[in-house]
């Protein structure tokens, strides 16, 4: 099975930066398409981030240009790099693996990024 475990939410200010990881176990790892979903309080889930697994990207767009997702495979790890953060980015990321081309597999267990002053 496969494991996905994030970190390095918290609370943070506006217009801080900073680092989501997410740790996958398994060779496999850079097989697949990964992302990022958040779910906030009364709202709907949102994708945040894919980036696939020939290494193209998408965004939500509100995210766009404030928000970076890479892979280092070496490390079995995806990053999501958030600039400029507003009080609604505040939510619950979830690390996401899809082994399927229209579906979402795996999820991590979620890190709670909190932004206020």
């Amino acid at each position: 099975q496969v494991q996905l475990v994030e970190s390095g939410g918290g609370l943070v200010q506006p217009g801080g930066s900073p680092r989501l990881s997410c740790a996958a176990s398994g060779s496999i790892f850079n097989t697949y398409d990964m992302g990022w979903y958040r779910q906030a309080p009364g709202k709907q889930r949102e994708l945040v981030a894919v980036i696939r697994s020939g290494g193209s990207t998408n965004y939500l767009d509100s995210v766009k240009g404030r928000f970076t997702i890479s892979r280092d495979g070496a490390k079995n790890t995806v990053l999501l790099q958030m600039n400029s953060l507003k009080p609604e980015d505040t939510a619950v990321y979830y690390c996401i693996l899809g082994v399927s081309d229209s579906a979402w597999d795996y999820w991590g267990q979620g890190t709670q990024v909190t932004v206020s002053s």
